[in-house]
């Protein structure tokens, strides 16, 4: 394909995405107001505020976009990898395409573990309001905060099939995740630190963390079952004889079937042995060599 090919197949691609999302989205718009019910959920009762006119207006579409944005997540996941099909191989396309439906799966299972922590995480924010201080929460400010921690939660939940990806293409080894576990865990707990919003230095990241470190240990595990297949295709691939070429023995002059010759004396091809058809032949009727001396025929 030439560079122009490449550019309409992405335009094509990207065309496809954008109304899928534009889709999901419009159809979400209608159905703001059920996702709010549900995100309020984890507030434990509050009662969000506007501040303005088009907040409201503002506040469903960031629900509807962020909802349309997932929910066309398969579409538009599997467009990028049609779009980067051509150019893989084939250990690379089996890897990437079953990648991509545990990583819808992970994806789902993060947002659920950050709804259920998320009940939590806001009880105790509201108990470090002082008594004798009102709190009037922002919807939109409530909305992106909750959006937000969904979406790293769901992000977050995608390690597996990163390092997973990482070992299949032999840019990790389990090897070096088991000698780098200290500092793999010490970042576990940075990244857990900081999706975490709360005063508390050490119990919330902590259980934030825990989930992070068995998908880690998930990855190792995966991940020497993967080394392990590949060092007995390998063995086996090593112990197979590899056959060598054979070529095609072929005469460079074949040596004619020799055809009935009189009783008189004549000549032969020094070099295929044909016999001259004339007694004044000079050369080979076969293969252009002179002709030897004359020799009596039997």
């Amino acid at each position: 394909m030439s560079l122009i090919d490449h550019l309409e197949e992405l335009r094509r691609r990207i065309l496809i995405s954008f109304a899928a999302i534009l889709t999901v989205t419009l159809v979400a718009f209608f159905f703001s107001d059920n996702i709010l019910n549900i995100l309020l959920i984890p507030s434990g009762g509050l009662t969000l505020k506007v501040f303005n006119l088009m907040d409201g207006f503002a506040i469903k579409f960031q629900i509807s976009f962020y909802f349309g944005v997932a929910a066309a997540f398969p579409v538009w996941i599997f467009q990028i990898y049609s779009f980067l099909n051509p150019g893989l191989l084939e250990h690379e396309r089996r890897t990437i395409f079953p990648a991509l439906v545990f990583s819808s799966i992970l994806f789902a299972l993060g947002v659920a573990f950050g709804y259920y922590f998320l009940s939590e995480m806001i009880k105790v924010l509201i108990l470090f309001v002082p008594p004798n201080v009102d709190l009037l929460q922002g919807a939109q400010e409530y909305i992106s905060f909750v959006l937000f921690f969904l979406l790293v939660c769901g992000l977050i939940f995608q390690l597996p099939i990163l390092l997973t990806i990482l070992i299949q293409l032999r840019i990790l080894s389990t090897t070096i995740l088991k000698k780098q576990r200290r500092i793999a865990y010490f970042v576990l707990f940075a990244i857990a630190e900081i999706v975490t919003p709360v005063s508390d230095p050490f119990v919330a990241p902590m259980i934030v963390m825990v989930p992070l470190v068995v998908l880690y240990e998930i990855s190792i595990l995966t991940g020497q079952r993967i080394e392990s297949r590949r060092a007995k295709s390998d063995q086996r691939r090593e112990k197979k004889p590899i056959p060598e070429p054979q070529m095609a023995q072929q005469e460079l002059f074949p040596t004619p079937a020799r055809e009935a010759q009189p009783e008189n004396p004549g000549k032969y091809c020094t070099r295929c042995g044909a016999a001259a058809k004339t007694l004044d032949a000079r050369y080979c009727n076969y293969c252009g060599n002179p002709l030897g001396e004359t020799v009596a025929l039997t």
